[in-house]
C-alpha cells in the first residue's frame, strides 16, 4: 500500500466521529421528518451487492423509528438499474432511494432531473470529491479490497504480501475473486495489478486455475469455509468472519489498495420521500463508530481540520 493510500486511508477511517451529535442535533427537525415519515408508513431502497448490510442497518433504523417498515432489495448494480429505468419510464416508480457503486448512474439521473436534492445534517462535512454539491447524492462508506485467507489452512508466514505472492505454487487453484466482468471494482483490482506487473502476471495467473464466483460475499463466504483459501479481492464482507477468527486480513505494504464509495441518492418521484430523508440523514453518523472500528468500510464524511486527499 502506498504512502498515499495509507493517507486517505486512515483518514477516511478516522472519518466523522464528531458528527454522532451533529447529524442528530437537530432534534426538533428530526422530530418533524419522523412524523411525516411515519405518516408514509415504509420506505423502499435498491442496494448494488449483498442486501444483508444494509438489512442490519435497516433494523437498527425500524427500532430507532417505530412505524416505518424498510425494504431492501440487493443485486448487481446494472441489473436494479434497469429496473429503476423501467419504473421510470413507466411513471410507477416503487424506489425510493439506490445505493450504488457505479456513481455514474446518479450523475444521469441528476443531469436528467431525477433526484431529490437534500443535504442532511454533516452534508457539508463529506469530503467534496465524495458528495454533489447540490445535493443530489452523496458517497455513504469508503471500501478497501484487501488480501486475505482462511486461518485454519494457511500459517501467516505463508500469508500472501504481494500480488506475485498469489503466483506461487502453494495458492494454484485455490484462490477465488469476484468475475472481473461482473464487478467494477474487481475489474480496477486488477487492471491496477496489471499496470504494475504487466499482462505476464495474468497468464501466469490464469495457468494456476483460479476461481471465479458474483459478488463478494461470496467470495468471503468460500475463504471462510475453507472452499479456497485465498484472495486478494476481500471487501467488507470479510469482516464478519475474521472477528469469527475464521479469515485474516492482510494490508499489502507493496501493492496498491484499491477504494471504491458506496453512493447513494433519493429519487424526486420517490414515494416515501420523507422517510428516505430520515434514513439517509442517521446514516453517516450513525455507523461511523462501527465502521471504523470493525472493517475497512468507513462513512465519507470528515472531521473539520481532517485532510480531503
Amino acid at each position: 500500500m502506498t504512502k498515499m493510500t495509507v493517507r486517505w486511508l486512515a483518514s477516511a477511517v478516522s472519518l466523522a466521529a464528531t458528527l454522532l451529535a451533529a447529524g442528530f442535533a437537530s432534534a426538533q427537525t428530526l422530530q418533524e421528518l419522523y412524523d411525516k415519515a411515519k405518516a408514509e408508513k415504509e420506505l423502499v431502497f435498491y442496494s448494488g451487492g449483498p442486501a444483508a448490510p444494509h438489512e442490519n442497518r435497516a433494523k437498527l433504523f425500524m427500532q430507532q423509528y417505530p412505524g416505518i417498515t424498510v425494504k431492501v432489495t440487493g443485486g448487481f448494480s446494472n441489473v436494479l438499474n434497469e429496473q429503476i429505468e423501467r419504473q421510470i419510464a413507466q411513471r410507477k416508480l416503487e424506489v425510493d432511494m439506490a445505493f450504488f457503486q457505479t456513481v455514474q448512474d446518479f450523475v444521469a439521473w441528476k443531469k436528467r432531473g431525477q433526484l431529490l436534492l437534500f443535504k442532511p445534517d454533516g452534508f457539508a462535512e463529506i469530503y467534496p470529491n465524495f458528495r454533489d454539491g447540490d445535493g443530489a447524492y452523496m458517497a455513504l462508506s469508503a471500501n478497501a479490497l484487501t488480501y486475505a485467507y482462511n486461518t485454519s489452512k494457511v500459517r501467516a508466514e505463508d500469508a500472501p504480501k504481494s500480488a506475485e505472492d498469489f503466483l506461487k505454487p502453494l495458492f494454484a487453484g485455490s484462490i477465488i475473486t469476484c468475475y472481473p466482468a461482473d464487478d467494477d471494482a474487481t475489474l480496477y483490482l486488477f487492471h491496477v495489478i496489471i499496470q504494475k506487473y504487466g499482462w505476464g502476471w495474468m497468464d501466469r495467473y490464469m495457468a494456476s486455475k483460479p476461481n471465479f464466483v458474483q459478488g463478494h460475499l461470496p467470495v468471503a463466504r468460500s475463504v471462510a469455509a475453507g472452499e479456497n483459501i485465498f484472495t486478494f479481492d476481500a471487501s467488507s464482507s470479510v469482516w464478519p468472519f475474521r472477528r469469527e477468527g475464521k479469515v485474516e486480513v492482510v494490508w499489502s505494504g507493496v501493492d496498491e489498495t484499491p477504494v471504491f464509495t458506496l453512493t447513494g441518492g433519493i429519487f424526486k418521484d420517490a414515494p416515501h420521500p420523507n422517510a428516505a430523508k430520515l434514513y439517509l440523514s442517521g446514516s453517516c453518523p450513525r455507523s461511523s463508530k462501527a465502521a471504523s472500528a470493525r472493517s475497512p468500510r468507513a462513512p465519507t464524511c470528515r472531521r473539520r481540520k481532517a485532510s480531503s486527499r
